[in-house]
């Protein structure tokens, strides 16, 4: 039976000091444990734990619909990954210029980019940059305003991506692959292996990595098992490239993301948990959408349309899902200490420590982690 939701938001479990400090989410990970590769899509290993008793076995991501039971719902994460890197030129100097598409801003004037900018010099406010396509495309970019973290808002002076940004971002920009990858290029190969077979809703500047193992095949077998499925959107940010900051969890503020949830979603999530079925997330993204909802809503999955800023930390109480499916994150992320607050710390690390023995495949295209 799943766990209940609290009575109200505000009934935690007491916090355990050892569970704050950024320092105890640290594990060594060899440097080819780092996948640069995908396994083909459907056939990743897939390591289980046991969230009550911390027990520890080791499948195939195919093995999923007989890991779950009828009356089971898997909620996927809808968003689609856009092509946000660019390079250029600034038009004044010729300089080098580059920068990552973060999201759209609407004001009275239209849509504004917010993009983060990296040249040598000082851009100032008025100043055009130009981003070259691999097949002559080019998009022009004045930039009007800086924000805190080398952000920019900026507008694009073409009228063609004014109207249709993700279009222009397709014909000059680049999927931007986390830097632990380790090229600094992608290849068509990454184009499609860093998206989703049910993406759908442009957003994203990274991937919701644990969906990136389905196929449609998988996702039928699923169904056929008596498990439904349901989506979500969350725009993954820049902020999951970053590192957590200070020694304290309790100091760590996240970036804010979009995300949507529907009210018939958030009906069938209800309805399965009132009918004793498990709501199993694929991937932090679907569990941070999942919560914030319920945040939002008092304690119970509702309709939820907006920005979260919800760090999943130590000793929350789960009100939204009974599972994750997840790969194996970096230490000392945020998505680390997600998966220690849904299954313990000590036994999410000894599961670390057992996938690192055995070979696993870690971070965006490695193995993945059913955690019931």
């Amino acid at each position: 039976m799943p766990t209940p939701p609290p009575e109200s938001p505000s009934e935690s479990p007491p916090e355990d000091v050892a569970d704050l400090a950024v320092a105890a989410y640290d594990y060594h990970l060899p440097p080819d444990r780092i996948a640069a590769r995908p396994a083909p899509r459907g056939t990743a290993r897939l390591l289980t734990l046991n969230r009550e008793t911390g027990a520890v076995a080791h499948r195939s991501i195919a093995d999923l619909p007989t890991l779950l039971t009828p009356g089971d719902r898997l909620v996927l994460n809808d968003s689609r990954v856009v092509p946000a890197r660019l390079r250029g030129v600034r038009e004044s100097t010729g300089g080098k210029w580059e920068g990552l598409f973060l999201a759209l801003e609407t004001g009275d004037d239209g849509d504004a980019w917010r993009v983060m900018s990296k040249t040598r010099g000082t851009l100032t406010p008025g100043e055009t940059v130009r981003a070259d396509g691999p097949d002559g495309a080019t998009l022009r970019l004045r930039m009007e305003r800086r924000e805190e973290g080398g952000v920019w808002l900026v507008t694009p002076l073409d009228d063609a991506a004014a109207a249709a940004p993700f279009a222009a971002l397709e014909a000059v920009g680049s999927i931007p692959l986390p830097p632990y990858i380790g090229r600094d290029a992608p290849d068509e190969r990454d184009r499609t292996d860093y998206q989703t077979v049910f993406a759908d809703r442009p957003g994203s500047v990274a991937a919701p990595t644990a969906g990136l193992h389905f196929t449609p095949e998988l996702l039928a077998a699923c169904e056929s098992a008596g498990v439904s499925v349901s989506r979500v959107t969350l725009h993954v940010g820049v902020g999951t490239f970053r590192p957590m900051s200070g020694e304290s969890l309790v100091d760590h503020r996240m970036h804010a993301e979009f995300c949507e949830l529907s009210s018939a979603t958030a009906a069938d999530v209800r309805a399965t948990r009132e009918a004793g079925g498990r709501v199993v997330a694929v991937g932090t993204t679907a569990c941070r959408t999942l919560e914030a909802a319920a945040q939002e809503n008092d304690g119970a999955v509702g309709p939820f349309c907006g920005e979260t800023e919800i760090f999943i930390r130590p000793p929350h109480r789960f009100a939204g899902i009974d599972g994750l499916l997840t790969n194996f994150h970096l230490p000392k992320s945020t998505l680390l200490v997600l998966v220690s607050a849904l299954a313990g710390r000590e036994r999410v690390l000894a599961a670390y420590r057992e996938a690192v023995a055995r070979g696993y495949r870690f971070f965006s295209y490695g193995d993945a982690m059913l955690i019931l």
